[in-house]
């Protein structure tokens, strides 16, 4: 796994995060509550037990699962659409955005539009990367772990 790699997954994930907290919640909230955390959010803070429980489950599920699905499947399909040519993966990194959005709907209006926005950026590390997968992976599980750890410590509360 190359460094390059690595440094566009943490910028990528350094921006979400700042994004999410100081741009799209912000904006959102002026019209519907704030994004709902998954119902493990809420037993992690202070319980390492837990927080380690959620490091597999997000790294697992989250960063692995959803970006082979999303970036790695679904992205493809969309780009094949149009015979993979760099246009077609580009308008396909929007329209999988737009279903990773809806695909975190538990999270409400807002969780959507922060779960699409997330989408968006995933898939722009993915491209940035010459469409490496690991970068969007590795993106994903870092801005989940700083979840995690947010969670534990009760910073956002």
């Amino acid at each position: 796994l190359c460094r390059r790699v690595l440094l566009i997954a943490f910028l990528a994930a350094i921006l979400r995060i700042l994004l999410g907290q100081f741009l799209i919640e912000p904006i959102t909230g002026f019209f519907w509550p704030k994004p709902t955390a998954p119902a493990m959010a809420n037993e992690i803070t202070g319980n390492m037990n837990i927080a380690l429980i959620a490091f597999l489950l997000v790294w697992t599920f989250g960063a692995f699962g959803e970006e082979i699905a999303y970036r790695g499947y679904l992205l493809t399909r969309a780009a094949d659409v149009g015979t993979r040519s760099v246009a077609a993966y580009w308008i396909g990194v929007v329209l999988v955005s737009i279903l990773f959005g809806y695909g975190h709907y538990y999270k409400g209006a807002s969780g959507v539009i922060d779960s699409g926005v997330a989408g968006l950026i995933l898939g722009t590390a993915y491209m940035l990367a010459g469409r490496n997968l690991w970068a969007s992976i590795f993106a994903h599980g870092f801005i989940d772990t700083f979840g995690i750890i947010d969670a534990f410590f009760g910073w956002s509360n």
